[in-house]
């Protein structure tokens, strides 16, 4: 089975998806973040400072990277999140700004190439979206409800995913996937996802949230400018 834990920036995706995978023995999807893509195609920026062009690289980028590690993982891992993230990332930019962090004035800039960022948004959203529906068999989206994590890569500005949370609901229902909502500490969303999928433990649930923390400390969560430097050195 093919799941998709679906939720807003700073919504605890990652470390719910590493706490089901090891309780439950389902293969977490491995794929590069952002962060980790950007050292590569734009040396020393960091996501705050791309221009909308820069912006659909990015989020081709990121699709194809899951895509990869879709096919390479076959029918059965757990995700975290989908190619809807970056999609749905960019619609809000529109909105709330190329940089967020700043606000929607920060589009004058841009102005040239917002009427274009919005188009190929549009067109694009087309294949992510029909990619998404063939390929998820459910997804269980978590609840708005934790504070934004300050990490000076995340845009701050509580609107921007506040939208970006309205939309993912309202994209699964466009798409027609099964979906569940879920809420409350990451034990209580796991042991919510597997009973939902009658997925039975394969070690205890302190085991698990052990071992995810372990993983999710040694995550590379550097600023896309640090990385860069060390990639030079």
């Amino acid at each position: 089975m093919k799941i998709a834990i679906s939720g807003t920036y700073s919504s605890g995706k990652t470390f719910t998806a590493m706490v089901l995978a090891y309780y439950t023995g389902v293969p977490r999807l491995l794929s590069k973040a952002i962060r980790e893509i950007m050292p590569g195609l734009m040396p020393g920026k960091r996501l705050s400072e791309v221009t909308p062009e820069e912006f659909l690289h990015l989020m081709i980028a990121r699709h194809i990277g899951r895509l990869k590690s879709e096919i390479k993982m076959g029918n059965n891992y757990v995700s975290d999140g989908s190619s809807l993230q970056e999609l749905l990332y960019g619609e809000a930019r529109l909105v709330y700004g190329i940089n967020p962090s700043v606000g929607s004035l920060d589009n004058a800039k841009y102005e040239n190439d917002i009427s274009f960022f919005a188009r190929m948004l549009k067109e694009f959203s087309r294949s992510l979206k029909l990619h998404v529906a063939n390929t998820f068999d459910v997804f269980f989206h978590l609840t708005h409800e934790l504070p934004i994590t300050e990490d000076g890569h995340r845009p701050m500005n509580t609107d921007f995913r506040d939208v970006v949370d309205k939309r993912l609901i309202e994209v699964l229902n466009e798409i027609g996937t099964p979906y569940y909502i879920v809420s409350g500490s990451v034990e209580k969303r796991v042991k919510d996802i597997s009973d939902h999928l009658n997925l039975h433990p394969v070690m205890s649930m302190e085991e698990a949230v052990k071992r995810a923390s372990l993983d999710y400390k040694a995550q590379d969560l550097r600023l896309e400018e640090e990385r860069s430097r060390s990639k030079k050195q």
